[in-house]
């Protein structure tokens, strides 16, 4: 299965988009945690904020390889 470059940029921004709401809801939870939980949680939310870091940077590569790409390579 190919996946086309364009393609590959709004997976990528579905999958951040996901991940940073994830992300949110674990940190907008802390609140009510307390102890080893609260941590955990705080480790969890920034571990899918990260993920979602990382969507974006491969979401901006892609868009910026079929932003510069030539006519002929299409």
């Amino acid at each position: 299965m190919k996946i086309s470059a364009k393609l590959s940029v709004v997976l990528a921004a579905i999958f951040a988009s996901v991940c940073y709401g994830v992300a949110l809801e674990g940190f907008m939870s802390l609140g009510s945690l307390q102890g080893q939980v609260h941590d955990d949680a705080l480790g969890f939310a920034w571990f899918w904020a990260f993920l979602g870091t990382i969507a974006v940077v491969f979401g901006a590569i892609g868009a910026w390889m079929v932003r510069t790409a030539k006519e002929s390579d299409a």
